[in-house]
């Protein structure tokens, strides 16, 4: 039995915070300077984590080994089992011609390639976040993004800075849920404290996706669009959240959003693609494209595009009607990680250690089963679609060894103490937690990949130093949830998918370097924002 220490070191939680942070600064430094590519950047940096778990730590080495296993397996299932079964089902659309249908649709919404921005990586990929989350909305609209002429780098960076403001009510509201039950609070109290924090940072994500796409330029032409998707968005899930249904607050906006924005592209004067795509500022279509955009494909063909989105949002919905979902949930196993035993530093046992295997409420046997229903449909034989898993594990077995070794460097830094340290000494900030609080969030999505994960292992920590400080418990629980959405765009985990699925393995540093700005800039308006709310100033948004 290993027993969490969190002032291991000199018996200063300054001091033992430093070097609780030095596997995260060695990621950081490994990816965002050095240029290494991230398989190799997370050995290294789980190798750090493993020596500070047991020698600063004083973790049996046993252990600290076994906790960086049950994280690489989690790693595996269900996140990566999830990402897996998504790029299959883009796989087959690929192999049968039905992708180039679906972005010929796209590109006759709009030929304004910041405008497709807008709809596929924000819109669309809320959709997808709030049926699945988890990564699969990166993996799908990144490649969606590079079917319709974005360059693979471009890409992979809107779909990761677009995957923010829908993150904390991803998955149905799965981290929302969670944070409720860590912290013993109502989850429709602080699912709607998050629907007053995170729909004010979707006000202006649209507009730098714009600002990606096009510079100051495209911001200058199309913001009308960009700030009416980013309205609408945001109206509609403070609204959900907050006086219809927390689970359905993401489903609700994203359709909202893109409603509004295909209404306003329809009365907008049309402009000629070259004036929209030249420059070099933006990516260019092809002549070839531009002439098939230009001859309507079948309404037959144009079904069929879609279907495979429509069948992943139908098996989504349908697996959350109540009984369906509980039958479903009869063959959830919960199992204890072998030969792992963890207290915390409070002597009680670490939820770490229990290993969920939920065989048909994951997002991914769920996307499974999408894949089977599209292979029947779109008729697609055994034999091609079994080459079309295989040509996908091929894509991503770079992705798949990242993910599973950030995971494990992550339930080494649980484990052994290392996160909550970090997090302990932030919270005797007093008053002024509020505003390092998202930070928090922020950490511990950046760490896990998962804003459920951080919100798990901050949640009940950011509640009692809430307590100490005598601020609101739900503000600063929320807050963890609102700053952890802004993690999710440098974890690792994140950025090992994003290169897997544009092409560009062994990129993921360059990728990091355009999103991390984005991220801080948008983490400081967080802190700005609860540190209002937590004072007279905006005190009365808090329930």
């Amino acid at each position: 039995m290993y027993r969490q220490v969190l002032d291991p070191v000199s018996h200063s939680l300054a001091w033992s915070s430093l070097v609780a942070a030095l596997p995260l600064l060695t990621l950081f430094v490994l990816l965002g300077i050095v240029r290494m590519r991230a398989w190799s950047a997370s050995i290294i940096a789980l190798a750090v984590a493993l020596v500070v778990a047991i020698w600063a730590y004083g973790m049996p080495v046993g252990q600290a080994v076994l906790a960086g296993t049950d994280g690489a397996a989690f790693g595996f299932f269900p996140i990566l089992w999830i990402v897996i079964n998504a790029i299959w089902v883009y796989t087959m659309t690929v192999g049968t011609g039905h992708f180039d249908v679906l972005r010929r649709s796209f590109a006759r919404v709009s030929d304004d390639q910041r405008i497709q921005a807008i709809i596929i990586s924000f819109s669309f990929g809320a959709l997808l976040e709030a049926l699945a989350g988890f990564g699969t909305p990166v993996a799908v609209t990144s490649v969606m993004l590079i079917a319709l002429g974005f360059r693979p780098l471009k890409a992979a960076v809107l779909a990761l800075t677009a995957n923010t403001a829908p993150v904390a009510f991803g998955a149905m509201a799965t981290p929302i849920l969670t944070l409720g039950k860590v912290t013993s609070q109502s989850s429709d109290t602080l699912g709607a404290m998050v629907g007053r924090q995170t729909p004010i940072l979707a006000l202006f994500v649209p507009l730098v996706l714009v600002g990606i796409v096009d510079g100051v330029r495209g911001v200058r032409e199309t913001w009308v669009p960009a700030l009416g998707c980013g309205i609408s968005f945001s109206i509609a899930q403070y609204v959900t959240s907050n006086f219809i249904s927390v689970p359905l607050a993401d489903v609700v906006a994203s359709l909202v959003s893109v409603a509004a924005v295909v209404a306003m592209v329809r009365t907008r004067p049309r402009r000629q693609v070259q004036a929209v795509m030249a420059g070099g500022a933006t990516d260019e279509a092809t002549p070839e494209f531009a002439g098939r955009v230009a001859q309507p494909d079948a309404p037959r063909e144009i079904l069929k595009a879609y279907l495979p989105y429509a069948i992943i949002i139908a098996v989504f919905v349908v697996c959350q009607i109540g009984d369906i979902k509980k039958a479903l949930g009869n063959t959830t196993q919960t199992v204890d990680w072998p030969g792992l035993h963890l207290e915390s530093a409070k002597g009680k046992p670490l939820s770490l250690v229990t290993f969920t295997l939920n065989y048909l409420t994951t997002p991914g046997t769920q996307m499974l089963v999408a894949g089977l229903l599209t292979m029947i449909f779109l008729r697609v034989s055994f034999t091609r679609a079994l080459r079309a898993y295989r040509d996908t594990l091929v894509q991503l077995r770079w992705a798949i060894l990242t993910v599973m070794l950030v995971l494990a460097l992550g339930f080494v830094m649980n484990a052994s103490g290392q996160t909550v340290t970090l997090g302990t000494w932030m919270a005797g900030a007093g008053g002024f937690f509020a505003f390092l609080s998202p930070i928090l969030g922020w950490l511990g999505t950046a760490v896990t990949g998962s804003d459920t994960s951080s919100n798990s292992l901050f949640g009940a920590l950011q509640a009692t130093a809430a307590g100490k400080a005598h601020l609101s418990p739900v503000l600063l629980s929320a807050a963890n949830s609102s700053g952890g959405v802004l993690g999710k765009m440098v974890s690792p985990q994140n950025l090992a998918i994003a290169a897997a699925a544009v092409g560009l393995d062994g990129k993921e540093g360059d990728i990091f370097r355009r999103v991390i700005i984005w991220s801080l800039v948008f983490l400081a308006g967080m802190c700005v924002l609860v540190l209002l709310q937590s004072v007279v100033v905006l005190s009365w948004m808090v329930p």
